[in-house]
């Protein structure tokens, strides 16, 4: 390997190893999220899903040609989640493990990540009605199944 190719190499380590110190914590929270595993506790399945993410946004990283490289590995974990969404199926204990895997992805894209539906339905691949719909469901599900206030002491 040439003197150029293995500085190209160390230059894009140090750069991917300066983003993930920066951006693996939220990005680990919205696989989490994802996954459907509780907060505060080991997130084998998120953790996984991570891995398989950022190593994809590893590959492209000499492409990435000044687009946001953590928007690439949102879009990267959106991808890998939905491909493997049949694995997270079965509840796990978190906050959003009931919803149907589609529906929690559309949720965490557009309530967590702040993506606008258009921007969620053409990562997708779905039309922004779809999204619309997914998200609606989603956030009804959630309010159906909120816990009942504990009543007042007199």
């Amino acid at each position: 390997m040439g003197e150029r190719r293995q500085a190209r190499e160390r230059r894009r380590a140090r750069e991917f190893a300066a983003f993930t110190a920066g951006a693996a914590g939220r990005l680990l929270h919205a696989a989490a999220l994802l996954t459907g595993e509780p907060a505060g506790q080991p997130a084998p399945a998120a953790e996984e899903l991570l891995l398989q993410a950022l190593a994809r946004t590893y590959a492209g990283w000499e492409r990435l040609r000044g687009e946001d490289p953590y928007e690439r590995a949102r879009r990267e974990l959106a991808a890998v989640f939905a491909y493997s969404a049949r694995r997270h199926r079965r509840p796990r204990g978190g906050l959003l493990d009931r919803l149907p895997p589609r529906e929690r992805l559309v949720l965490v894209l557009r309530l967590h990540e702040d993506i606008a539906e258009e921007q969620a339905a053409a990562q997708l691949g779905l039309p922004a009605e779809r999204v619309r719909t997914l998200y609606r469901h989603a956030v009804a599900e959630l309010r159906s199944r909120r816990p009942e206030p504990a009543p007042a002491a007199p």
